[in-house]
């Protein structure tokens, strides 16, 4: 980390304010000279395509942690699966089977088709030959089919003149282009290992086809330069002619390009050939460019005049570094065609999606599924979602033609990601950022800030005379501006970390202003305000005229953070898990202001307690690694009886106390004795021996409540939300858009369940679909009725209420981390009244078990509601060694 730049330079950046050290009461300890490292986060993904290829990969951090239960133990496939995120439109259609033979039965089908109406037109209009038909080909087309008749105005000309060349191509030619642009990138395939012989008759001449030079008409559009963007990408517009793909001879001129086709022993093969030695493949390289140099009779005689060109000139220091060769350009160049020439003798002819066309079709999918996140399962998701046998709700489908109101706010929207992602490159996925580079994403954020207040202007006009009430909550997502305010709220943490406070406050201040873009941001931006307010702002900012002194004036800026804290716990848009740290701000100020007990706020309702501990004892059976394993743990257990196996977030297998009769000692090693079961199921066993009933369910349970409870409001008519008709949630309802837009509806169901009515609605949800099964996100249709009513009732209203507000503000974020076990026992008098029953949850921790973040967030969340909650620890009282 490096020393912090002086605050004048900042200052003359910035234009006001001055460098103020933390106060100690803030508990800010970072050293005076480093910024601090921020925590991990998951990665996001985006336009990375869009990012210059000298940008450095991203890391990934992984945390130390135990798996949320025991149940979760195959961690090395679950952190791959955690960072695929989906696209919204995903989020909303069914849990289908997109795997091999789900495609495979939907192309048979696709085959067999003779004379449905819909197989018949295709027939008749050559859009479909039989036994031609792909999974891929046909959401390929139905994505940009889709886009060209609702939104095709984004395109120009020259684009519509590629789609028109699109369309005439053979489908063989459809298919390869898919298949490849399925990669989401544009590097070299080899023609040799292309495969796809099954479904290509005809490669060579497919390949052929998309790799065609065609003509263009001159685009009607311009580049135009974006705030905060260094330069716009480079080969991504389309010029007078273009191709679908390009050709490794056309195309690989030098030897870095050539050089990363090969494989690891085929380079090290062509180092033995030339006697080059070398620790790794860059220091061979430069070998083999070095020996080009000063060997003799590496056949220079053949080289074509195209080839001793200078534009066709290699960089002589391609890795950055000067290797000590002599000559020009072009003699550089030529001394690199002979290893050039060796190289693609070796792989033969290679393919590469031209950037152009890459890029036009990667926009496409953009405005189809409304997000930059989609990949090969969100193509296939959509088409075996038509076909799949589940009974859907009943709504309006409604797809916005002007989601994007004109090209050039797309081509905007497309730069934002793309600085955006520089951004998040800085502050997340390259280490510990520096000065330099705060610096640099300062100088981005002065560049943004003015298009972001006059998009805000803009946005805010068509709130106010446009747009129908919610209608334009789920479109912002996809504006410049909501970009924008994510770069201004990075931009503030950045102020924050060079000590600007002013500049920071005014900023905060500015984005509390609107309650347009990222809503669900809003109880941090409280916070933060409340903190500059109370520590800082007496020196920056003016005090009325009575205060003279100092400490009138801090007294003055502890009140106005005060105020700010009731604001924030009033504001309708800041999410309740803020509501914690918002009333613990308040009380300590009401402490430090000395406010008479009599006015001040009374949180006792909501504090948190913390869960209560409760030990169950059981029977462990623990069988040699090669029966216990799981695939988490089969590498790391390499010898056959460990002396000290270490079983850290492994499952274990436990006796039922309600079930176990068998005999131990008569089972043999692979016996799986009657009543084992997970340490979840052992303590769901004994808790039922206390009286009580219960699930082990996590948020499985949670969620099926949810659907029952807020089913008419999920699918309430909002414009832009219901996109096909085989979803099961609102397109929104993972974003911080779904809340605002529904406000009164969502209110009014919660005020309803808060007056008992919850058990009603449950009934009424199960009469109306439980004989269809209608497919709802979250609902498991495996929960009883008589359960669920019994619940509902025995759940105290007030408390019901609370949770499920926390869901409906931020369903997205909150769906894993609830407790293992649900449990509750009835009232004496069955519950009736809604207040005469008990619930609880239980998180089980197994030895050397620890909770995760979620974990706690929901223990809070449960426990300020005022429902119980238990940490249930399981302790073997006997160890059962079986083998």
């Amino acid at each position: 980390m490096l020393q912090a730049s002086s605050p004048s330079k900042h200052n003359a950046m910035l234009g006001k304010g001055k460098s103020i050290p933390h106060p100690k009461s803030t508990n800010f300890q970072a050293e005076d000279d480093a910024f601090n490292t921020p925590p991990a986060k998951r990665v996001k993904r985006g336009f990375q395509d869009f990012v210059p290829s000298k940008t450095s990969p991203r890391k990934t951090a992984r945390r130390d942690e135990i798996p949320d239960s025991d149940t979760d133990t195959d961690n090395e496939e679950l952190d791959a699966e955690q960072q695929v995120r989906r696209t919204d439109l995903e989020t909303a259609l069914p849990p289908i089977q997109t795997d091999k033979e789900a495609i495979e039965a939907y192309e048979a089908t696709r085959a067999a088709e003779q004379v449905e109406p819909d197989a018949k037109a295709r027939l008749d209009g050559k859009k479909w030959v039989r036994g031609k038909s792909s999974i891929y080909v046909d959401a390929f087309n139905l994505a940009l089919e889709t886009v060209l008749e609702d939104e095709g105005h984004l395109f120009d000309e020259a684009e519509h003149a590629v789609f028109t060349q699109w369309r005439a191509l053979s489908y063989e030619a459809q298919y390869l282009y898919v298949r490849l642009f399925l990669r989401k990138t544009s590097s070299w395939h080899r023609v040799s290992k292309l495969g796809y012989h099954s479904d290509i008759a005809d490669l060579p001449q497919a390949i052929a086809d998309i790799q065609v030079v065609r003509n263009l008409p001159s685009p009607s559009s311009q580049a135009v330069e974006h705030p905060g963007e260094l330069d716009p990408p480079e080969s991504t517009t389309l010029e007078s002619t273009f191709a679908f793909a390009d050709r490794s001879e056309d195309c690989i001129k030098d030897l870095e390009e050539a050089s990363s086709l090969l494989l690891l022993d085929e380079l090290k093969a062509l180092a033995k050939t030339a006697k080059v030695q070398g620790k790794n493949k860059k220091e061979l390289l430069r070998a083999f460019r070095r020996t080009s140099g000063t060997q003799s009779g590496l056949g220079w005689s053949g080289l074509k005049r195209s080839d001793t060109e200078e534009s066709t000139a290699s960089a002589g220091t391609a890795f950055g570094e000067d290797d000590g060769r002599e000559g020009t350009p072009a003699q550089l160049a030529n001394r690199d065609v002979h290893w050039v020439d060796r190289i693609l003798a070796e792989t033969g002819p290679c393919i590469r999606l031209s950037l152009p066309a890459l890029k036009l079709f990667e926009r496409v999918h953009l405005v189809f599924y409304r997000s930059t996140l989609w990949t090969e399962k969100s193509l296939t998701t959509i088409i075996l979602a038509r076909i799949a046998r589940w009974n859907f709700p009943e709504y309006i489908v409604s797809r916005s033609a002007n989601i994007f109101a004109s090209r050039p706010l797309l081509l905007e929207f497309e730069a934002s990601v793309r600085t955006q992602f520089r951004i998040d490159n800085i502050l997340q996925f390259n280490g510990t950022p520096t000065t330099d580079t705060m610096e640099t994403i300062l100088e981005v954020f002065e560049d943004v800030y003015p298009r972001w207040k006059a998009l805000l202007t803009e946005e805010q006009r068509r709130e106010d005379s446009i747009y129908s009430t919610g209608e334009g909550a789920y479109l912002r997502r996809l504006s410049p501006a909501w970009v924008y305010t994510r770069i201004i709220h990075k931009g503030a943490y950045v102020l924050g970390k060079f000590k600007h406070h002013l500049r920071e406050h005014e900023i905060i201040s500015e984005l509390l202003e609107q309650r347009l873009f990222h809503t669900s941001k809003r109880g941090d931006w409280y916070q933060r305000k409340a903190l500059l307010e109370e520590h800082y702002m007496h020196l920056h900012l003016p005090a009325p005229p009575e205060c003279k002194d100092v400490e009138s004036k801090k007294k003055h800026w502890r009140r106005m953070a005060l105020r700010t804290c009731e604001e924030g716990l009033q504001d309708q848009l800041t999410h309740l898990i803020f509501h914690h740290d918002l009333q613990k701000r308040t009380v300590k100020l009401e402490k430090a202001l000395k406010v008479p007990k009599r006015l001040q706020h009374e949180f006792a309702h909501v504090l948190l307690t913390k869960p209560a501990e409760r030990t169950f004892e059981g029977i462990r059976i623990e069988r040699p690694p090669s029966l216990t394993s799981s695939r988490r743990n089969s590498e790391q257990n390499t010898t056959a009886v460990p002396t000290k196996p270490d079983r850290r977030g492994a499952k274990t297998i436990w006796l039922d106390p309600a079930l176990h009769t068998t005999d131990f000692s008569a089972a043999s090693e692979t016996t799986q004795l009657e009543g084992e079961c997970s340490v979840e199921s052992m303590c769901l066993s004994a808790y039922r021996a206390l009286g009580y009933k219960g699930y082990h369910s996590e948020g499985g349970l949670l969620r099926t409540l949810f659907a029952h409870l807020f089913y008419d409001v999920l699918f309430l008519y909002i414009p832009n939300v219901f996109q096909t008709a085989f979803q099961t949630c609102p397109l929104d309802l993972h974003t911080d858009a779904f809340y605002p837009s529904r406000m009164s509806e969502v209110n009014a169901r919660l005020n309803e369940i808060s007056n008992g009515g919850a058990a009603g609605l449950v009934q009424q949800m199960w009469a109306a679909h439980a004989e269809r099964k209608t497919c709802v996100v979250g609902l498991d249709w495996g929960f009883a009725e008589a359960d669920l009513v019994e619940i509902a009732r025995a759940w105290p209203p007030a408390a019901l209420s609370t949770v499920m507000k926390v869901l409906v503000q931020e369903y997205g974020q909150r769906g894993g981390g609830v407790p293992d076990l649900f449990l509750w026992k009835p009232g004496v008098d069955g519950g009736a009244g809604g207040s005469e029953g008990e619930v609880m949850f239980a998180e089980v921790k197994s030895e050397n078990d620890r909770l995760s973040d979620t974990q706690r967030m929901w223990i809070d969340v449960l426990s300020g509601a005022g429902v119980r909650v238990e940490l249930c620890h399981a302790v073997a009282k006997e160890v059962r060694v079986q083998g």
